[in-house]
């Protein structure tokens, strides 16, 4: 190395470290990795009350829905959209049997989301959410807005699980 340039390596600054990539700010066109399953980000909704978003994924034809939301840590679930109906906003139940399966209700809360991209629900407003689980650790979540329901069968996702492969 010639003595001119290591002059001039003590003259530059350094380039500051790259911000870590958040899976909260991930939007359409981002890709991730979720349990070894590579899919591209084509919508997202996101609840900032909660500080949670819902990302639609995409792999081929298949299409995937993963929920973040922080609190102490991060945490992922994984969904695919069910076939279900409800009769009421006011009548969901607080236990729903599926296929044997016995859903308890865990959380029901709601909040305005803004949406982005390919969506279950097109436009931004209010949107109210019960999540439950199963005593085998399944997890099923209804959306409720603009008097539409949308259900979702998952499981909760480790966070070594989920990578950003490009986006945030």
């Amino acid at each position: 190395m010639s003595l001119f340039r290591r002059v001039k390596n003590l003259f530059t600054t350094p380039e500051p470290p790259q911000a870590e990539k958040s899976p909260l700010l991930l939007g359409p066109g981002d890709v991730v990795e979720v349990s070894l399953v590579t899919y591209q980000v084509t919508g997202r909704t996101r609840n900032a009350q909660r500080n949670a978003v819902l990302l639609t994924l995409q792999d081929g034809r298949d299409v995937r829905y993963l929920h973040i939301e922080e609190r102490e840590r991060i945490t992922y679930a994984l969904y695919s959209p069910i076939d279900g109906r409800l009769d009421s906003f006011d009548e969901v139940p607080t236990t729903i049997e599926l296929e044997d399966t016995n859903y308890y209700l865990e959380e029901q809360y709601n909040g305005e989301v803004r949406v982005l991209g390919k969506t279950p629900f097109g436009l931004d407003g209010e949107q109210y959410v019960w999540q439950y689980q199963a005593d085998d650790r399944k997890l099923l979540r209804i959306e409720w807005q603009d008097g539409r329901f949308m259900l979702y069968e998952g499981e909760a996702v480790i966070s070594a699980d989920v990578k950003i492969l490009h986006g945030a």
